[in-house]
């Protein structure tokens, strides 16, 4: 655990607070424009291919590939962020990811086969650049230790939350009503210029770590064990989004109204926004890990229902309900990151976890989509039914390896840059003092003296000599 000092921890922690941090529009308003085009992407590459080959089954499969390469190639970007900073990384990725996507829309509209149109779709899902985790990373850096922290997060997932709203419903626009290509060629352009536009800030970036002088490896996100955990919790979060989109949107089709998937999809989005708003509202009082469990045991609780809905105004209010339990847990596990894994590897652990929401919700995009065709939308609902309960029961049998590991031990000013130190909290006070006597040769007499205790001791940074400050201990 590094430290940190806290500069306010008296003001409630609140979105009017986290925005007016030094330099943070700087980052979030291009860091928003970078990732919108993302929402836009899969129901992109639908909508084209199906117009092009004429099968969801197709265009399912190419949208399902773009899915698992992107989830299978996050961590190493990841990995490279860390190692040589955002700039860097995103400047090459972003041209490759415009130049990529390009190429698969001219392919299908070439009526290319399908083994070629998925060929495309790996360099295309392989290259999304990876916003959302940067953004999350320069929060993690800016507020490390600070109140602000779940409130940042929860601001993050709103924010992807909107664009998932958003996205989806510029593509279709542009593919219905412009060309079936417009949706990827604007995804294309939006990509280039919002990723430009986030990488020339550099003020905000998180600092790179390069090896160390001593040849000392640094460890990868994944070797951290809270880290695993969660991204088994995000595994069936990645399932809910995309067995929701296909069995939804056959819900729809079944009930003779297409047009209600839209609506059917807004409500979930919706619910999902409404509680990460509130999640950054509240100053909460529960620890972390409770959060989590409580949050996925509600989702699991809600996603177990889907399946029984016979009507659009029982399933949107079912729905509503399970965006509702969504915010809590996708939240609370990013929070979760800056306790469970050091800096130098956060971004990283951030794009392990987008990219097992991204794996688990093409794998169901598939599973629903076969269900489906066999037994139609209510056996789709089975699979957002069974991810949750599978992750569930994972997170309740290794829910101990979500604890932070306790601080090492304080030590004096001139071993602190080889020792971190807890969250510093200014105004705490320490307690548990005791008198002892102390005998004074010269005077022969004794002097009561007050001392900390060694308990408190342990909680006392000295900097210098007659120089005390309080410190906490997470």
């Amino acid at each position: 655990m590094t430290s940190a000092v806290t500069t306010d921890t008296s003001a409630r922690p609140g979105y009017g607070q986290l925005l007016r941090t030094p330099g943070a529009l700087g980052f979030v308003l291009p860091g928003f424009a970078a990732r919108l085009p993302f929402g836009m992407l899969t129901i992109s590459i639908l909508l084209l291919v199906q117009h092009t080959t004429g099968s969801y089954g197709s265009a399912g499969i190419v949208a399902a590939v773009t899915g698992i390469s992107m989830a299978l190639s996050a961590p190493l970007m990841g990995i490279f962020t860390d190692r040589f900073g955002q700039t860097a990384v995103l400047l090459p990725v972003v041209l490759a990811h415009s130049a990529a996507v390009t190429g698969l829309a001219a392919l299908a509209l070439l009526d290319a086969p399908l083994l070629a149109l998925a060929a495309a779709a790996v360099p295309a899902g392989a290259s999304v650049p990876q916003v959302g985790p940067m953004v999350r990373a320069r929060w993690a850096a800016k507020l490390e230790g600070s109140p602000l922290l779940p409130t940042a997060a929860a601001f993050e997932s709103v924010s992807d939350e909107f664009t998932f709203v958003v996205g989806p419903v510029l593509a279709t626009a542009l593919c219905t009503g412009v060309h079936p290509a417009a949706g990827l060629v604007t995804e294309a352009t939006l990509t280039l210029l919002g990723g430009l536009l986030f990488a020339a800030q550099r003020a905000s970036q998180p600092k790179t770590h390069a090896p160390s002088p001593t040849g000392e490896k640094r460890a990868f996100a994944l070797s951290y064990p809270g880290l695993r955990v969660l991204i088994f919790a995000f595994l069936g979060i990645g399932a809910v989004f995309g067995g929701m989109q296909v069995s939804l949107a056959a819900f729809s089709s079944e009930i003779g109204n297409p047009g209600a998937n839209g609506l059917l999809y807004g409500v979930f989005a919706a619910g999902n926004m409404i509680a990460g708003i509130a999640m950054g509202a509240i100053a909460w009082k529960i620890g972390p890990r409770r959060r989590l469990i409580l949050g996925y045991i509600g989702l699991t609780a809600a996603a177990s229902v889907l399946w029984a809905a016979n009507s659009m105004i029982l399933l949107g209010a079912l729905g509503l309900v399970v965006g509702l339990c969504i915010a809590p847990a996708l939240i609370t596990g990013y929070t979760m990151v800056e306790q469970l894994v050091p800096a130098n590897a956060r971004t990283e652990a951030f794009t392990w976890l987008t990219g097992s929401i991204a794996f688990g919700q093409a794998v169901a995009v598939i599973l629903a989509g076969r269900l489906t065709d066999a037994h139609g939308s209510s056996f789709g609902f089975l699979v957002p039914m069974g991810a949750t309960a599978l992750a569930l029961t994972t997170l309740l049998a290794l829910r101990s390896r979500l604890a932070p590991k306790a601080p090492s031990r304080i030590v004096n000013a001139s071993a602190q840059e080889a020792t971190p130190v807890a969250a510093a909290a200014p105004s705490a006070p320490v307690k548990s003092q005791v008198t002892e006597r102390v005998t004074v040769p010269a005077k022969g007499r004794t002097t009561p003296r007050t001392t900390a205790s060694p308990a408190a001791r342990d909680r006392v940074n000295e900097r210098g000599i007659g120089h005390r400050v309080p410190v906490t201990v997470d």
